[in-house]
């Protein structure tokens, strides 16, 4: 049996015992998360919880100054930052904001395929987010939420991690980085939605982790799931790309494709895709 196919063989067994190490979520996140669902919680509480962590705290002051917020004063402290962004969005932009801190490794090939990884992500982010802005600003529908849709589209892959984790063990497979995309593709979806459940993330982002990349599979309305397709698709990320896009025509994301190559597209892309730079 090959190495690919015997870590393949691992990591299904894993999965199938309920023995595969599922990564966990950065302890800032999980107190951002818990200080968000305190319904007595306020501004200035919930800065001083983000003023627990430096960089998040930095980010977060970074995101509220980006050209994608559009605002010509800069904020320079925490709180500032929090009530530019929002109570209400905070829970899921700072969560977005310290995931980049799971796709980390000490083995240097890995090190390089992680970051490789997340800079796949963040370009899909971006997409998924210009489709979403561009959507609503054609529409004028505002139902579906943009933090919302930025987590949910950095999550959609995080079944990926473990798998990662689990070759780090065979250093001969990170040689054939297909080999690692096909394991991905076969296995994120069922792996992510395990990530998610252990998270107690709710089943929005549940939804997404487990069903983005079957194509055979339309959400009653439209939702997240759709414009992340859209912006897997845009990124070459998805191997049925015109199918995903076509069927996103289909359901209303975009009512034409020039929307998606406009200079103002390119410009919000850029724009969402440098928060997480």
């Amino acid at each position: 049996m090959s190495t690919q196919n015997a870590l393949l063989t691992i990591l299904v067994e894993k999965i199938n015992n309920d023995t595969l190490v599922l990564p966990t979520l950065p302890a800032i996140a999980l107190k951002v998360r818990k200080a968000a669902d305190d319904p007595d919680i306020n501004l200035n509480g919930m800065a001083d919880v983000i003023g627990q962590d430096p960089s998040l705290s930095a980010r977060m002051i970074k995101i509220s100054n980006s050209a994608f917020m559009g605002r010509a004063v800069k904020v320079t402290s925490t709180q500032q930052a929090v009530t530019r962004v929002g109570l209400s969005q905070v829970k899921n932009i700072a969560t977005a904001l310290a995931m980049e801190q799971l796709f980390v490794s000490k083995n240097e090939i890995v090190k390089k395929y992680m970051a490789s990884k997340w800079i796949q992500i963040t370009d899909l982010v971006g997409n998924a987010m210009a489709t979403l802005i561009t959507y609503q600003k054609r529409t004028k529908n505002k139902s579906l939420s943009l933090d919302t849709l930025t987590l949910s589209a950095l999550i959609a892959d995080i079944g990926a991690l473990p798998v990662l984790t689990e070759a780090e063990r065979h250093d001969s497979v990170f040689a054939n980085p297909t080999f690692l995309d096909v394991a991905i593709d076969k296995l994120a979806g069922r792996i992510g939605t395990s990530i998610m459940q252990r998270w107690q993330f709710n089943e929005v982002f549940i939804e997404t982790a487990d069903k983005w990349r079957k194509l055979d599979y339309t959400p009653q309305s439209l939702s997240y799931i759709d414009f992340i397709r859209v912006g897997a698709a845009l990124s070459n990320q998805i191997d049925e790309s015109e199918q995903a896009l076509s069927l996103g025509q289909q359901r209303g994301v975009f009512s034409d494709i020039s929307e998606l190559q406009s200079d103002e597209f390119v410009e919000l892309r850029e724009n969402a895709k440098s928060i997480f730079a």
